[in-house]
């Protein structure tokens, strides 16, 4: 892993830990997002998965909360990870990807709600975290 120094003074990219068992999980044994959420509930990916699932299949307010359920559990993996409330949280980085699909997930299911406060506060969330992940996941 290479790490560079931030010339513009912001605090440096935050790394969320990986869960190998769990991507494990979800590729060689092909196991449901909801079993792998449930043996791995801090595992913000499968929380997204649920939350893209339920919206896709017009159930709004439960890909909300599935939505809602991951962007909580990530925020406090960043949390530990030391990220202090901002700063960039890198999209190419395969474990902070759950997060912001989260992220994403729950802004889509608040516009979808009228809850357009919400929506806007996520997606700007979203894009001051990681231009790259806004770019890709903004629908």
């Amino acid at each position: 892993m290479t790490t560079h120094k931030n010339l513009l003074g912001g605090p440096d990219p935050t790394h969320l830990p990986e869960n190998e068992d769990a991507y494990r999980m979800l590729g060689e044994e092909s196991l449901a997002p909801a079993e792998v959420a449930a043996k791995h509930p801090t595992f913000s990916l499968a929380w997204a998965m649920l939350a893209d699932d339920a919206f896709e299949a017009g159930r709004v307010v439960e890909s909300y909360a599935y939505a809602r359920t991951g962007y909580h559990r990530g925020l406090d993996q960043l949390r530990r990870s030391g990220w202090k409330g901002h700063g960039p949280v890198p999209w190419d980085h395969r474990a902070n990807r759950g997060f912001l699909r989260c992220l994403a997930a729950l802004a889509r299911a608040a516009d979808a709600i009228n809850e357009k406060d919400e929506a806007e506060r996520c997606w700007q969330f979203l894009q001051d975290s990681s231009a790259e992940a806004y770019a890709a996941l903004r629908r």
